[in-house]
């Protein structure tokens, strides 16, 4: 399996690594992972950097992750990669929000390995 380019933006460096250990375990053993701690991170570093996958929290300061998503697009810095949104929220309406702003799917906290297996593998290809 080659190698997965994945960037997951959130402002928890705790929360960075329990999505990154979730994708390991989820099956993603090949994995070159960036991190990025806001929006406006990720949005820098996807105009240096090619990835095959982008997870991103969607409540974060300075730039939230629905904001990001559609930097993503208004920007095309990702055409064609996957965008799993990672949500603390209940609310039906941010998930909604996410999906009409161009994202593939979304995960909500707490999650296991087994959900991310199920909502990430498929938009890769892996499942």
């Amino acid at each position: 399996m080659s190698e997965v380019r994945t960037l997951i933006v959130d402002d928890s460096s705790v929360m960075r690594k329990i999505v990154e250990r979730a994708l390991r375990q989820a099956g993603l053993d090949a994995l070159e992972v960036r991190e990025a701690g806001s929006g406006t991170e990720g949005l820098e570093m996807l105009k240096e950097n090619k990835v095959d996958l982008i997870l991103s929290d969607i409540n974060m300061p300075l730039m939230d992750g629905l904001e990001f998503l559609r930097q993503i697009r208004a920007q095309n810095l990702a055409p064609g990669v996957p965008v799993v949104m990672i949500t603390t929220e209940s609310s039906e309406e941010h998930v909604r929000q996410a999906i009409q702003a161009g994202a593939q799917g979304y995960i909500r906290k707490p999650f296991t390995a087994e959900q991310v297996k199920e909502r990430v593998l498929p938009l890769l290809g892996k499942a």
